[in-house]
């Protein structure tokens, strides 16, 4: 990848008043004039050439200089010039000054405008980014990792280890996305020299376990664990009080998660736990989210909720039970959710909603409970009311359709009559 030197505005002048103060005793003052102004427009050739770090168009441009002095050196010997020749002392402090030029040049290579190989970089204000995205990478990029970098990225390669000495060179992270590699185990140190970081992505690795604290180290406000292999979540992962808003542990195969490990998160906010194999919730399981507003529980294998499952997430918008194996559902389930925007119960087993479940929601809840078996029977009354009333709220409206009787199979629930669901009175 190209390599960035940082731009030395002001080296023509520190060296044109370097090479003026050479020349001033020995060079009269007709030619000292003519040779600093060829001097000056060659040495804004070599900050030019430093500002893109072309180490051969620096060593073109300062030999051209030096030849230059060279010749006129020559010509002065073979003429008798009065005044004294250049020496062989004040010959080399141009070589000095090129070679020294060069060195910093090579050394700003491994700073803030340098960039590994196999990967790309920009520098913005805030510090750099830098993203991997070769599959022929291998190993963690330490050399040319600017070190003011905030954002790395290391996605879709066959990474399969990182280290916390690897990390040590970018203290300054904030933000690490190490997804779709083939990482298998992480060290329980791995944070400890980037204690700004705020979010950290591992979604689709091979991790199994994680060490006891590797949560420990930086204040967390982001943590993806998508797509690994978890068959448990350990409690011991995060800190007491720790600051994760958000934590995604989609995609895993969870069985539960202990009450235990959301004592420890109490500031979260969004929660996803879609595609795992949970089974049940218990009434005191998400107690401490209290400032909930996302949860996600999509397909997963939960039959029932209890009543109290989110008496204590009143911060609750955002509701997410769709694609599980929900028969049925309590009818203080909602209750005091007054915050929530969106409830998806699409793709379950149920069969009616209980009076009394949707009486508290109001604009602009909205919700979606398509591709479920609803059966249209006097039983059906209160969700058939309360769509008729409210079809504002409801999305995809024509999909909810009956399962049975047989004679009303496939009819809109929006479009039956009172005496098709077997009401007597209205």
């Amino acid at each position: 990848m190209a390599n960035f030197c940082k731009p030395y505005v002001f080296l023509p002048y520190i060296l044109y008043n370097i090479i003026y103060e050479a020349i001033r005793g020995i060079v009269s003052q007709k030619k000292r004039k003519k040779i600093l102004i060829n001097v000056w427009y060659k040495l804004r050739k070599v900050r030019n050439q430093l500002m893109s770090c072309c180490v051969c168009s620096v060593l073109f441009a300062s030999c051209n200089i030096l030849s230059s002095l060279t010749a006129w050196n020559k010509q002065s010997r073979h003429s008798g010039d009065s005044a004294t020749p250049f020496s062989a002392s004040e010959m080399n402090l141009w070589l000095l000054l090129t070679f020294a030029a060069l060195l910093e040049c090579g050394c700003q290579k491994r700073g803030v405008y340098s960039c590994p190989d196999l990967c790309s970089c920009s520098f913005p204000p805030s510090g750099a980014e830098v993203v991997c995205s070769q599959s022929s990478l291998v190993h963690f990029p330490v050399d040319g990792l600017p070190p003011n970098t905030t954002k790395l990225s290391i996605q879709s390669t066959n990474l399969s280890s990182i280290a916390a000495s690897h990390l040590s060179v970018v203290p300054l992270l904030d933000n690490l996305q190490l997804y779709h590699n083939n990482l298998t185990n992480l060290s329980a140190e791995l944070l400890s020299f980037i204690p700004h970081l705020k979010t950290l992505d591992l979604t689709g690795n091979r991790l199994v376990h994680l060490p006891p604290n590797i949560f420990s180290h930086a204040l967390l406000h982001s943590l993806v664990l998508k797509n690994n292999q978890f068959e448990e979540a350990d409690v011991a992962w995060f800190p007491f009080n720790s600051s994760l808003a958000s934590l995604d542990l989609s995609g895993n195969r969870l069985s539960s998660v202990p009450a235990a490990l959301f004592q420890r998160l109490p500031g979260l906010t969004n929660l996803d736990l879609s595609f795992n194999n949970l089974q049940e919730l218990h009434e005191d399981h998400l107690k401490d989210l209290c400032e909930l507003e996302t949860l996600n529980l999509m397909g997963n294998k939960l039959t029932v909720l209890k009543p109290a499952t989110f008496t204590h997430n009143l911060k609750l918008s955002h509701l997410f039970l769709q694609e599980n194996r929900l028969q049925e559902l309590p009818a203080t389930l909602l209750h005091g959710l007054q915050h929530l925007e969106l409830l998806m119960l699409n793709q379950n087993q149920l069969r009616h909603l209980p009076p009394g479940l949707l009486d508290e929601k109001k604009d602009p809840f909205l919700i979606i409970m398509s591709l479920n078996p609803w059966e249209c029977d006097e039983d059906m009354e209160y969700l058939w009311r309360w769509i008729t009333t409210h079809p504002q709220n409801v999305l995809f409206l024509e999909d909810v359709t009956c399962s049975s009787p047989e004679a009303l199979k496939n009819q809109q629930v929006a479009s039956l009559t009172s005496s098709q669901l077997g009401l007597k009175n209205i």
